[in-house]
Parts: structure tokens; sequence; C-alpha cells
């Protein structure tokens, strides 16, 4: 076993988790086959079958599971020893996967990014976008950034630190209003239609303060995506009412290219937090921890929540 070298140790955890030499491919950008050739000299070098493979996909034999459990120790432990040596800013670098949702990514992270690599030169960062919380391990993410409340916890077994806020409030395109009108309470919203989000249902939650009181409506959406930019697209197209970040939406108002709708209703508390999101045995690693800290100045950041 001492031919193998610590990338074949990777390989095979990534295999592993993900189910197919396919997947394992388009992350490194290699033909199949050469996922397929590393994993026979792996189980070659090892004198023993570690996958089954059929036709419904791969699985672990029993040294299979054995062999995963060492290499997932003797990785951590690299790590570890990665975030000993790392002696300063210049030294930090490497590739992080950074997952987060369309609206956060092309809002926030790639307006940063310009900071963080004159900050850490050798750090690259390949970015996973969608609205969907993915799982970490089986899809090869270091950082998920994203927001939480009790309607739509954080995972557990995590550590999220939070690094900023967000805030979301009611538009509409001009043409929308010319033609539908103006809602003047909340209730009015029954007789308009609405953008909403298929996949996130807790976005569909709109809170209001009515007369002094907490009034929650949940939106029933004439349309419906699972993509928050795509949402705030289809509200500038005029097709209805849509509740989207502020920070998306108000720009657009400025422009001229939507208008507030019950401005005076939308709950002044409704800030949710902004998490990056990292697997315990990971968040101490140098290139996470210094994309984190970065982040959370340009986001404005606060405490560790673990």
């Amino acid at each position: 076993m001492r031919e193998l070298h610590l990338d074949d140790l990777y390989l095979f955890t990534r295999v592993a988790l993900c189910g197919t030499l396919s997947a394992v491919a388009r992350e490194r950008d290699v033909p199949v086959s050469q996922i397929s050739r590393t994993l026979a000299r792996i189980e070659k070098a090892c004198g023993a079958r570690l996958i089954h493979r059929s036709t419904h996909g791969l699985s672990l034999t029993a040294e299979g599971q054995t062999f995963q459990v060492h290499c997932e120790r003797m990785l951590e432990t690299l790590d570890e020893l990665e975030g000993e040596f790392a002696g300063s800013a210049a030294e930090i670098g490497g590739l992080v996967r950074v997952t987060a949702s369309t609206v956060l990514a092309q809002y926030q992270l790639v307006p940063s990014l310009g900071g963080l690599h004159a900050r850490h030169p050798r750090l690259r960062v390949e970015l996973v976008v969608g609205d969907q919380m993915l799982d970490l391990a089986r899809n090869g993410i270091d950082i998920a950034v994203r927001t939480a409340s009790a309607e739509n916890p954080l995972p557990d077994a995590v550590v999220a630190r939070r690094i900023g806020t967000l805030t979301r409030a009611l538009y509409a395109a001009p043409s929308y209003l010319a033609a539908a009108g103006q809602p003047e309470r909340p209730e009015d919203l029954s007789a308009h239609r609405l953008v909403t989000n298929g996949l996130v249902t807790p976005l569909n939650r709109w809170p209001f303060v009515v007369d002094r009181k907490p009034q929650l409506i949940v939106a029933e959406g004439h349309w419906r995506t699972n993509d928050t930019n795509l949402a705030a697209s289809m509200v500038l197209q005029g097709l209805g009412i849509g509740r989207l970040a502020t920070l998306v939406g108000d720009p657009l108002v400025q422009q001229k290219l939507l208008v507030p709708v019950l401005a005076e209703f939308v709950d002044a508390r409704n800030e949710v937090p902004v998490f990056a999101v990292t697997a315990r045995e990971r968040h101490r690693l140098p290139k996470i921890k210094a994309c984190i800290d970065y982040w959370a100045e340009w986001l404005g950041g606060a405490a560790w929540l673990q």
C-alpha cells in the first residue's frame, strides 16, 4: 500500500461519498476512464475489492468501508497539519468550493472576490450556485453561505458563523401596478398575481405588521420558481408582486424599474441572518477560515454559533 498517493485517498473518499465515477470525473474535469483506472490501481495496491460496481451504481464492500474510514482519518490529520504550517496570509492558498443562493452569489460574493484575491492571491474559489441547501460532504462543498430562520433552520452537525443579515420586501413593476392597481393592505394581495418560491417554501411566509400586530400571509404563487434571481426577473417583467431581497430590489427602485409594495406594512424585524456553514472537521482549515473572515468583514458579521 506504500505506493498509494495522498490524492488517491482523497479520490477514493469522493467516489465513496458521491456514489458515481462520473460525478468525481466532473469535479476533476477528467475522463471517467481515468477515475476508473485510478480506482483499479488503488484496489490492486490494497489487494482487495473495495467497490461493488453494478447497473444501479457503486457501493462499498466491507473492505472499502474500512479503507474509507482510514482515508478520512488521514486526510483530517493532513488538514490539521496544513493549518499548523500556514504561517502567513501570503501562504494561504488552494481551491475553496462555495455554495450560495443565486442572489447572494451575484450581489454579494461576486463583488467581493477582487478584494479576497488582493488579500490572498493564492486562493481560488469555485461558486456552486442554487437555492437548495446541498450536503457539504457529498457535494464536496467547503463553505455554504446561507440564510436561516426558525422555519428554515441550518442542518445539524455543522459549524455556522453569522457573517451578515439580509432583509426582504415586496416589489412590483410599474407596468403591473398600472394594470392591476396598488394593494392598500396585506389582505388585498389575495386579488393579485404573486411570484413565489417553489423550492424553499418558508420564503412564501410574508410577514407584516397591521395595526401594530404581526400578521403572516402564506403567499399562493400564480408564478413560482426555484431560483430567487429568476423570481426577480419575473417581477421585473411585470408578471406580479414578489418578495425580494432588498439588496436586489432597492437598486431597481432607484432605477425606476420596480416600485415598493405595502412598504408601510412590511415587518421591519424581518431581518434574517446570513451564515457561513462548514463541516465541523474543516472549519479551522486556513483557506476556509480566510474566506469566512473576509466575508464577515465584507458583510459585517457577528460571532461563531455552534
